[in-house]
């Protein structure tokens, strides 16, 4: 074979191969496993997608490691939740990257809560109130609503970073949330006869407004303070008369759920605060189907 002819089909070949859309995929990093299904979805077979906080961690308090660096080092997108929740870590991570485009600010920056109103918006900076979101409460993954509507501002978003899959991007989004909106109608005629819910923290508020079910309090005094003896008791005793269920995040000290659980007689259930690492949309679905099926929980 001569020269020429060779030189032409290893050029044709590697022209294929960067044509291709493996090299096009973009790199997207998720802070949390529900950002990080998010993405997935969205993208389909144009992203790849890696998660940085662990599902059993709270997102409030993680710290920055090399692993992180590394992988926002590579990325062309970053999908955070927002609202603060990992104010602690990821500006230090994204620091410690150096990679300017997934800077606050820039196109390869998308913060979720960013793209809707939150519960809780407008509350003063004030760490002796606990564990406060300025911006609002940032626990929008329990919320089918505002999830749909964040996987459609990141298709947008997305869009922005590859142009040639926009159509793929707006349809996987449109997909998401017409399997998100026909199972809200089950959801909240299960959750119907629910009388009341006690969560540890605040993380559960969105799926409660979004099933019309009364929150009766919660474990902690304020968000993020480990609940007084003073605090538990008056919770108790706000509670009589009334029926519910008490819920918290499976990473959450169990003692004072325990403790309110023994005193009151009702139900007290540990659950996952995010879904699988590697969530679809029906493993989604799924992890609210959990949620729904332990507030509607008969106490």
């Amino acid at each position: 074979m001569s020269s020429p002819v060779l030189f032409r089909i290893v050029a044709a070949t590697l022209l294929l191969l960067f044509a291709s859309p493996v090299w096009a995929r973009l790199d997207i990093v998720a802070t949390t496993s529900s950002m990080g299904m998010l993405a997935r979805v969205v993208g389909g077979e144009a992203v790849r997608v890696s998660v940085l906080a662990p599902r059993d961690r709270d997102a409030h308090h993680l710290q920055a490691r090399p692993s992180m660096l590394a992988a926002l080092r590579r990325a062309d997108l970053v999908v955070a939740v927002g609202a603060e929740l990992e104010v602690g870590w990821l500006p230090a991570a994204l620091q410690g990257a150096g990679n300017p485009r997934v800077n606050p600010g820039r196109p390869g920056y998308f913060e979720a809560a960013a793209q809707m109103p939150l519960l809780g918006a407008g509350a003063a900076a004030d760490r002796s109130q606990g564990d406060v979101h300025p911006h609002g409460n940032p626990h929008i993954q329990l919320d089918p609503e505002r999830m749909m509507t964040a996987a459609v501002a990141l298709a947008k978003r997305m869009a922005m970073l590859a142009p040639h899959d926009a159509p793929r991007f707006a349809a996987n989004a449109e997909r998401f949330a017409q399997a998100v909106g026909a199972r809200v109608p089950a959801w909240r005629a299960a959750a119907k006869p629910a009388p009341g819910v006690v969560f540890h923290h605040q993380d559960g508020d969105y799926l409660a407004a979004f099933l019309g079910v009364p929150v009766l309090g919660y474990i902690e005094p304020l968000p993020g303070i480990p609940p007084t003896a003073r605090h538990l008791q008056a919770l108790v005793q706000s509670l009589a008369g009334h029926k519910g269920v008490i819920l918290r995040a499976d990473f959450a000290p169990p003692q004072g759920a325990d403790l309110v659980a023994r005193a009151t007689g009702w139900p007290s259930r540990a659950l996952p605060l995010e879904p699988p690492l590697d969530a679809d949309t029906d493993r989604w679905i799924a992890f609210i189907d959990r949620w729904v099926q332990a507030i509607a929980t008969d106490p």
